[in-house]
């Protein structure tokens, strides 16, 4: 069996250094809001090229209190329009919705599945106050246009990378292409807790601030609270291990993109859409840190069901478009054409830093011998 991701094997690579973590950790008798989380912030905000990163409890957290944030500091107000993308995980709804804030869904690009920018300035009107791209799939959004269209309209862009820890644009990291920027640190994620644990990046220190006392009751000295606020913290034990995996950060996105390149240049099937031509190199891939391998094909459940005969583990990200979600009942009669086309066809291939090259080959055979027909 092929996996589609194996963390038991991706973390075993780092035992020791993560056995030595958690040891530090036990053996310090502190376990909150302490040095591991503070030194972990540091870095990982090096990492990204910004000034400030606050540690939180998971990816969604990170999308609310930074939304959040900009309420309090008078930034937004509850009823404002956010612009997201119709085509990602419902979380990036769920943030806005959770602020008091109302989403606008925007169609992606169908190249690239990302926000399309054209779109995003026809669903513009005199509410819209804020965009929230998503680095969909580990593929940054076209973060210059939209940089750019914001700062003509005076708009606020949280960047959602919860799937693109490390891409690069213009020689800028995710989480330093936008005012803020939300990152998960889920398991599966590139860079990945052993737990729940998110981060919020940005250059602006009062959002930063506020961000941190949100996720701490609502208070930034002991006692006196200045918001009403929840509990999500960055705890130690994931602050620690995550310091062991940022540090080898970099070279796993090399391998995934060896990974990509492979298919790319050996799934040869017209039923088969790639997401890069066949021809890319890796340096054309540089910004890509392909947390995930989509494929697109109107043949998608019969594409899933021959490559599991083959021995091949996919999956679907996402086949149930957001408007479609009993959560959001409201937005049953939306009409996002592409959307629905994506959650329809779109499958995910196994791709992972420690995947042998035997079991490479046989994801590309197993495609190949899609029928034809």
């Amino acid at each position: 069996m092929v996996a589609f991701l194996d963390l038991q094997s991706l973390n075993a690579q780092y035992g020791d250094e993560l056995a030595a973590a958690a040891r530090r950790v036990i053996d310090s008798g502190w376990y909150i809001m302490g040095a591991e989380r503070d030194a972990f912030e540091s870095e990982f905000a090096t990492y990204c090229g910004t000034d400030h990163s606050v540690g939180v409890g998971n990816g969604l957290d990170a999308l609310v209190l930074v939304l959040r944030a900009w309420i309090e500091m008078g930034r937004l107000a509850p009823g404002d329009e956010v612009i997201i993308p119709s085509h990602t995980y419902i979380a990036t709804a769920l943030a806005v919705t959770a602020s008091g804030l109302t989403p606008v869904l925007v169609e992606p690009d169908e190249g690239n599945y990302n926000l399309s920018v054209s779109n995003l300035e026809v669903a513009l009107t005199d509410k819209t106050r804020a965009v929230i791209p998503v680095h969909l799939y580990g593929q940054l959004a076209p973060m210059v246009e939209i940089m750019a269209l914001a700062d003509r309209h005076n708009l606020l862009v949280l960047e959602d990378a919860a799937q693109a820890h490390g891409a690069t644009l213009a020689g800028h990291r995710a989480g330093n292409l936008g005012h803020a920027a939300a990152f998960s640190f889920y398991p599966g994620k590139n860079l990945g807790a052993l737990g729940d644990a998110g981060a919020v990046t940005t250059n602006d220190e009062a959002l930063a601030q506020t961000v941190r006392a949100l996720g701490n009751y609502g208070s930034e000295r002991k006692y006196e609270n200045a918001f009403k606020g929840v509990n999500s913290r960055l705890d130690e034990m994931q602050a620690a291990l995550l310091r062991v995996k940022l540090a080898h950060l970099d070279e796993e996105a090399t391998r995934r993109r060896e990974v990509a390149q492979r298919y790319a240049g050996g799934i040869d099937h017209p039923g088969i859409a790639l997401p890069i031509p066949s021809a890319a190199t890796l340096d054309d891939l540089a910004a890509h840190v392909f947390h995930l391998f989509v494929v697109r094909t109107p043949k998608r459940d019969a594409l899933q069901a021959h490559l599991a005969e083959r021995g091949v583990q996919t999956l679907i990200h996402y086949p149930i478009p957001m408007h479609r979600q009993g959560a959001y009942a409201e937005w049953h009669g939306f009409k996002l054409p592409i959307a629905e086309a994506m959650a329809a066809e779109v499958l995910s291939l196994p791709i992972s830093p420690v995947m042998p090259d035997a079991d490479i080959d046989a994801v590309i055979a197993a495609c190949n011998d899609f029928p034809r027909d």
